[in-house]
């Protein structure tokens, strides 16, 4: 390493400790926060009487995990449109990519953690990348969730993009750097990093000689091409493994952008992290787990009344605390009295169980919120509207999730459009036959040729809309086109289209089969096309049914 090198080292590892100690504060929040949510927070109280209970009734975790099924619910799946004519196809085949980029992912894996740190922690963060071994080799752009704890943004900008750098560290063991890189592995030193980060975070994995691998992204803006540039080098041991300068000095993503999408669920002035639900309700769920403790410790108490017994009633202690005796020998029962615990006013009984219930109304997840219903009421319809009416919250919540998550599609498609070389086969659904094809997809597909040849990147419009809906409303909806069927408004055929059950397509294929035997000849049809259509879409709502 050189010394310029070595000069650029230093400076990287000044700013990464101006930034942890920054950040200090923050992940001790985010540590209480974990702890508040597992129902561990009486940890964080002082050890008086190791005998005292210590009662945890879990009720912000399980309005996290209530909420958290609403938006799991609502997971996103995007949807490209061309935004001129004539690149349908493209843009089809571009959402079929997409598609098979986050199947190929795990993205619903993915979507569990960022929905997790969003609710617990306050913000969630993603990341978009290029990973030239998935797909089989072939390569393909990634949208994955980053651990909060593993990740640091400029501490004095509230935009991620203004930031003087981006933090993304991890550690490994001296081996794992050995066998990547076995000439800087030679030279690397242990620094601060590891003990004062690593002992903290990682206690299961910071046993044996752990090194702390520490991901610099650097945006900078270059004046003669007038256009930002992002670079990324890798350090470990206070030492250059990798530098994207060297390799790709015209940036490491041609679309010049940090590839992280920050997501705060309640904002926090001056910063670009936010707050979440812990933060909001911890003090309510401390204070009413107090109040069970007094209760129980009061009902223990009760339980085992003190006996009173003076020196002038003429009985033995000793003798009386023996309850397999019928005959105790004294001289005087006025002398022997009975002190009973003190009961406990009757609104401190109810009071912490109506702090509980403000948490569950104030964070949006009350009855109507979890499928829960009174008076009878049962027609999917009307659970469907009164959970509308109650879940408010999580709408507001999931609207945020969907913007981000179109934001980093966008990064995610230029990603595509910049490093997609090999050509990659993806599904499309056909609409003639519901059998699906087989196209070839490449990133220069996502450019246009002007009249002199020069390559002009197409664009698109993005539309994010949820992959599965909620039951509830999903059966609203099927109830909503079976009455419209009935009413003779729209025709069998169009009002199985309209309707959302699994097993939709076999069902649409078999109407399909049915409407040319009939038309041929071939088959028995029982009486024409509206009982037929009729058949087919009692087909479908039966395998809603099962489903």
């Amino acid at each position: 390493m050189n010394a310029k090198q070595a000069e650029m080292v230093e400076r990287i590892y000044t700013l990464f400790n101006e930034y942890r100690n920054a950040y200090a504060a923050e992940w001790d929040r985010l540590d209480r926060c974990e702890r508040v949510y597992r129902g561990e927070h009486w940890q964080d109280v002082p050890v008086q009487d190791e005998n005292e209970p210590r009662p945890v009734t879990p009720v912000i975790q399980s309005t996290i995990e209530n909420v958290r099924a609403d938006l799991m619910d609502q997971m996103p799946e995007a949807t490209v449109v061309s935004d001129e004519p004539g690149h349908e196809r493209v843009a089809e085949t571009l959402t079929a990519v997409l598609r098979e980029n986050h199947r190929l992912g795990r993205f619903d894996r993915e979507y569990a953690l960022l929905l997790h740190d969003l609710l617990v922690g306050g913000y969630m963060v993603q990341e978009t990348g290029y990973d030239p071994e998935a797909n089989n080799g072939f390569g393909a752009a990634f949208l994955r969730a980053v651990d909060t704890h593993t990740i640091m943004f400029d501490p004095l900008c509230t935009d991620i993009q203004d930031s003087r750098a981006i933090f993304k560290f991890a550690p490994y063991p001296r081996e794992w750097f050995e066998a990547r890189y076995p000439k800087e592995a030679l030279a690397m030193r242990e620094d601060e990093n590891r003990a004062l980060y690593m002992e903290d975070h990682y206690l299961a994995r910071g046993n044996g000689d752990m090194l702390l691998l520490i991901e610099c992204w650097q945006r900078e803006y270059d004046r003669d091409a007038e256009c930002y540039r992002v670079h990324m080098c890798k350090l470990a041991g206070r030492q250059l493994l990798e530098d994207s300068r060297k390799t790709k000095p015209e940036g490491y993503f041609a679309h010049g952008q940090y590839p992280f999408v920050v997501t705060p669920l309640f904002l926090r002035k001056g910063t670009a992290l936010g707050y979440g639900f812990v933060d909001m309700f911890e003090t309510q769920q401390r204070y009413a787990d107090k109040l069970d403790q007094i209760i129980l410790k009061n009902a223990l108490m009760a339980s085992h009344n003190k006996l009173l017994v003076t020196g002038a009633s003429g009985f033995d202690p000793d003798d009386l605390r023996d309850w397999s005796k019928e005959v105790h020998r004294g001289e005087n029962l006025s002398g022997v009295t009975w002190f009973p615990t003190a009961p406990l006013p009757g609104y401190i009984l109810n009071y912490g169980q109506s702090i509980r219930q403000s948490i569950r109304e104030e964070s949006g997840s009350n009855d109507f919120a979890r499928g829960q219903t009174y008076g009878g009421v049962t027609a999917a319809s009307a659970i469907a509207a009164l959970q509308e009416a109650g879940s408010k919250r999580s709408r507001m919540v999931a609207r945020t999730v969907h913007g981000a998550f179109e934001e980093a599609v966008r990064q995610e498609i230029e990603v595509e459009r910049e490093f997609c070389i090999f050509p990659r086969r993806v599904a499309l659904q056909s609409a003639a036959g519901g059998q699906a094809q087989r196209v070839s997809f490449t990133g220069d597909d996502l450019f246009a040729l002007t009249a002199r040849n020069n390559r002009l990147p197409l664009e698109f419009t993005v539309s994010v809309r949820a992959q599965r809906e909620n039951r509830f409303s999903v059966a609203a909806h099927n109830e909503l086109m079976l009455k419209l069927v009935q009413l003779g408004m729209i025709t069998p055929d169009v009002g199985l289209t309209l309707m959302l059950f699994d097993g939709k397509q076999e069902a649409q294929a078999l109407m399909r089969e049915r409407a040319q035997a009939a038309a041929t000849g071939q088959g028995a049809v029982r009486t024409g096309s509206v009982n037929m259509g009729q058949a087919g879409l009692l087909e479908g709502t039966m395998a809603y049914e099962k489903a």
